[in-house]
């Protein structure tokens, strides 16, 4: 069936705010799914009330509404379209989670789609209440011939205790139509069933829980299906937890393709998969199919169903470079599988499951540090805040890659002097998942736990912990060798398993770069696959690349050829000038999806400015790392060795380090010291910003005030600097993002206990001692600068005291209470730092006010956390210019600004507090948002405003 010509204009709805178990993946396929619509010549209306998106951007939509996800905006907007002539015809629900679901079945209830002849698209509102109805779902199972667990779903809690006893423990209990796990668990005796059963009940919003059989340690596994309106399907990918069942599927190591699923089994599967498929609604668009497996009998239950884009989706198009959600939109205006065409090779049809010739893993990145006091251990309730993913040729190259990626200085699975030793910790460890679990089986390894209770303790697949305990024989093989001796070939086998040069030098006890300097002599180099969804069957249009080490490559000591010639290579360099934009990593609190926001706008500005743009990054959920988006994606950890590799074989221009957050700011230093160009503002400016000395003697000279501070590197100064300054104190380690181990302490004893605190964490560093302004009013200013003229783009008042972070703190733009004078003094400061760093490019300034006195507490000269609140808060493309400005196609007086200035926008910080029910909830320097929101007024008489300021100090703690 062709598109259905009824559609002419289709309304999305977002996801939302960011929160623990709802992610940036639904940014990406809202965004995905918006730009697939729109090339139909179909009109797009969008809602969504998070401000850090690309998929919030004037880029995506014809109509974007920063709108609170609830009913009221929905009838407002469809209110809207009505008078503008142009009617909403349907609304797309499927792209932005759990969020968007509940809200398109809340507007159904109440008949609002049927009011306004709104169609639903992509999905069987009965399909959905089928999947999230645990009772219905089960009864459904059954019919259908698909194994369940044993359970019933209780509405009350006399009915919970009752199932209990009829089924005995252990026990699992699952709320219904909740997100992310969210009040689940597991309750393996009787004493602990009745907490547990009150808190499921809590959480679910319907007040139901399905009561059932504990499957925990039984095998996990998920299918990624395609079906259209003929009932066609595809199964996109196979992807198998790591971990056993008893851990999230947000909070597994996941693997695609399964690895230990024999054909009889995934066929088996697969039949399953498309009878429920079948069974539960007449739909098109994509699915995810939770499956177990018992390992003992190979019996298989279907766990979950969500008949709609999953977090799994957007892992599964990155895996495969299927553009799941693209093509599940064009399912939904009407079109069959196979009258579409793979974009990926631009000639073969959609209708045709991918073949990949590589592994992909997917290691979850958790912010435990942030929560102090919290649970660290890993059930059913997800808790993780981001992910990273490792493409190799073989599991264990993945793995490392995805290890290397995560940003918790480790340089990869082990080899790095991180190891515990200690047995019990290490048993309880095993017996107990926590984020560290894949470290410490590597650990047990190397301590000489035998495989039998590794296997025991962990109930993880032994193929997995084989090829784990392969790294560690190979370990003790190079370990003898001097790097002078060691075997060429053996050297390689090492890279082919991911091992970086650091993770070698470690073992050899040399310097990284003469491991370096070793393969470069003998020819051990990175050559670049392409991710094709064919296994190299077909030409690929989509330049997606991942690095490998291939045994093709000739092991010589003559000379090193260019990578272009190397056999095996795929990527071959083009002739046109090129810029390298360097990506954020892996969410986390602190460094989010608004620098991943950042990074998009800079490659479309840089394509725009005439260069060939190349994206590094390693984060499966977002925008930048689709292959649509630069001229070229190397999905690759932004970790040193790969990225300087990358920039060897491209040999760009230079590298924009400013938009991907503190991850890419971190290479700055090695960039310029291997003659690498910074675009932008050069790392001398960078360091400058952070290094407080300097900075505060450049305040100085420029008549600026600041805070008293001074720098020391242990407590005795610490404490004697205190009596200098006076308390109370904002003590902080320099170089981190997200206020990071930040803390206002009152007396000496509690000055000593951080200090040691931080040296333990992070050694070697230099700590900030600031003169805390009690009851100061904070702001901060954002601008463009291009080393002489500055245009500010926005200042945003705080509602809450200094004291909280920027990142969790309430803020008005424009400022709300601030005098003439002051805004005259930050403006005037803004322009005196800018120049004075010589900034090229974005940045921002917070400062610190009181008795009509402005301090400068910080300057960042890169892209900050605010940029694209303010982009969608005035309509204006900042990062784009600014990035014309970094690439010197532009000054400044080019660009002809003209913000949207109405009323006030609000942002608000959003929290992910329910996932850790134990933890203070209250909030100082230290960041510990997930997420934010946009909320417009008018006026300060606005009730919602007014109820925000009465509260501003509730939550300012230490």
């Amino acid at each position: 069936m062709p598109k259905n010509t009824n559609i002419r204009s289709v309304l999305i709805i977002g996801s939302g705010p960011i929160v623990i178990g709802q992610a940036c993946e639904f940014d990406y396929a809202g965004s995905q799914a918006a730009r697939s619509i729109r090339e139909e010549g179909i009109e797009v209306a969008l809602i969504n009330s998070n401000p850090a998106t690309i998929m919030t951007d004037p880029i995506n939509a014809d109509h974007v509404y920063l709108l609170p996800l609830e009913k009221k905006s929905i009838v407002d907007i469809l209110e809207k379209h009505i008078a503008m002539g142009r009617p909403i015809d349907a609304v797309l629900p499927t792209m932005g989670g759990q969020t968007a679901l509940n809200l398109a079945i809340d507007c159904d209830k109440a008949g609002v789609w049927e009011k306004y002849n709104v169609k639903i698209i992509g999905v069987d509102i009965r399909a959905i209440e089928t999947t999230e109805d645990r009772e219905k779902f089960r009864l459904l199972m059954l019919q259908l011939g698909a194994g369940v667990c044993k359970g019933r779903t209780a509405r009350s809690f006399l009915e919970g205790k009752e199932i209990a006893q009829e089924i005995g423990f252990p026990l699992v209990i699952r709320p219904s139509f909740t997100l992310g796990g969210t009040g689940g668990g597991f309750v393996n005796v009787p004493e602990d069933f009745d907490k547990a059963l009150t808190h499921g009940l809590h959480a679910s919003p319907v007040h139901e829980v399905l009561v059932e059989q504990s499957v925990m340690g039984w095998k996990e596994y998920e299918l990624e299906l395609l079906r259209d309106n003929n009932g066609n399907f595809i199964i996109i990918c196979s992807i198998e937890n790591f971990d056993p069942m008893g851990v999230h599927t947000g909070d597994s190591i996941t693997v695609a393709p399964a690895m230990t699923l024999p054909d009889t089994l995934y066929q088996q599967m697969r039949d399953l998969a498309i009878r429920v498929m079948g069974g539960i609604g007449q739909f098109a668009g994509g699915c995810n199919i939770q499956f177990s497996v018992n390992p003992q009998t190979d019996e298989i239950i279907v766990i979950e169903v969500n008949p709609r884009v999953s977090r799994s989706s957007a892992l599964a198009s990155k895996a495969t470079g299927y553009p799941i959600a693209k093509i599940a939109a064009k399912m939904a205006v009407g079109y069959n599988l196979d009258e579409l065409i793979n974009p990926i090779t631009g000639t073969t049809s959609a209708f045709f499951e991918p073949a990949i010739d590589y592994v992909i893993v997917k290691v979850p990145r958790w912010n435990f540090d942030k929560f102090p006091g919290a649970d660290r251990s890993l059930g059913l309730q997800m808790k993780s805040v981001g992910e990273a993913m490792g493409i190799g040729r073989n599991f264990q190259e993945a793995l490392q890659k995805a290890c290397q990626s995560l940003e918790i200085r480790r340089n990869g699975l082990g080899a790095d002097g991180h190891e515990l030793s200690d047995r019990d910790a290490l048993t309880e460890s095993l017996q107990h998942p926590s984020w560290n679990r894949i470290f410490h089986i590597y650990d047990a390894f190397k301590a000489g736990m035998s495989f039998r209770t590794i296997q025991q303790l962990t109930k993880i697949d032994p193929w997995f912990l084989h090829q784990i305990e392969e790294l560690i024989e190979l370990e003790r093989e190079i370990e003898p060798y001097d790097l002078e001796d060691l075997p060429p070939e053996l050297l390689r086998t090492a890279k082919q398993k991911g091992y970086a040069d650091r993770q070698l030098a470690h073992l050899l006890g040399v310097k990284e770069s003469k491991i370096y300097e070793y393969r470069q002599a003998h020819n051990i180099r990175r050559v670049y696959k392409c991710v094709d969804t064919c296994a190299a069957e077909f030409e690929a249009k989509t330049p997606y690349y991942y690095s490998t080490f291939n045994n093709q490559v000739p092991i010589t000591t003559d000379h090193a050829e260019p990578v272009s010639d190397l056999p095996g290579n795929e990527s071959i360099r083009s002739n046109r000038k090129k810029v390298v934009v360097l990506g954020s990593g892996p969410n986390r609190i602190g460094q989010g999806i608004e620098f991943d926001y950042s990074c998009v706008h800079g490659v479309l500005a840089a394509k725009e400015a005439g260069y060939e743009t190349i994206m590094i990054n390693c984060n499966p959920e977002t925008v930048s790392t689709d292959p649509d988006i630069a001229d070229k994606l190397y999905f690759e950890p932004v970790f040193w060795e790969h990225v300087h590799a990358i920039i060897q074989h491209e040999q760009p221009e230079g590298v924009i380090v400013q938009l991907g957050g503190q991850t890419a700011l971190k290479m700055a230093e090695k960039l310029t010291r291997y003659g690498i160009k910074i675009i932008g503002t050069s790392w001398e400016a960078l360091d400058l910003a952070e290094d407080r000395g300097h900075f505060s003697d450049m305040l100085r000279q420029l008549d600026i005030p600041y805070p008293k501070f001074g720098t020391v590197r242990e407590s005795e100064a610490a404490i004697e600097l205190s009596r200098e300054l006076g308390f109370p104190l904002l003590v902080r380690p320099s170089y981190v993002l997200g206020g990071q181990s930040m803390k206002i302490v009152i007396n000496e004893n509690e000055l000593e206990q951080h200090v040691m605190k931080i040296l333990q964490d992070i050694p070697d560093n230099n700590i900030l001692l600031d003169h805390f302004l009690e009851n100061a009013i904070e702001a901060e200013s954002d601008a463009i600068c291009d080393g002489e003229d500055v245009y500010i783009i926005g200042i945003m008042e705080h509602i809450e005291p200094a004291g909280i972070h920027s990142g969790d703190s309430y803020a008005l733009l424009p400022t709300f209470d601030l005098s003439e004078n002051v805004v005259r003094q930050i403006e005037e400061y803004t322009r005196k730092i800018a120049v004075a760093l010589k900034t090229v490019g974005l940045i921002n300034i917070q400062f610190a006010i009181k008795d009509e006195k402005v301090y400068v507490i910080e300057a960042n000269p890169r892209a900050s956390r605010t940029v694209p609140f303010i982009c969608k808060a005035y309509q204006e493309p900042y990062v784009n210019y600014a990035t014309k400005v970094m690439l010197g196609d532009k000054k400044v007086k080019d660009f002809k600004f003209n913000p949207v200035k109405k009323g006030y926008a609000i942002k608000i910080p959003v929290f992910s507090f329910s996932k850790f029910p134990n933890v203070n909830k209250e909030l100082g320097p230290e960041m510990k948002s997930t997420g934010e929101g946009i909320y417009f007024i008018d006026d300060l008489k606005d009730d919602f405003f007014q109820k925000i300021y009465s509260e501003r100090n509730l939550y300012l703690s230490r």
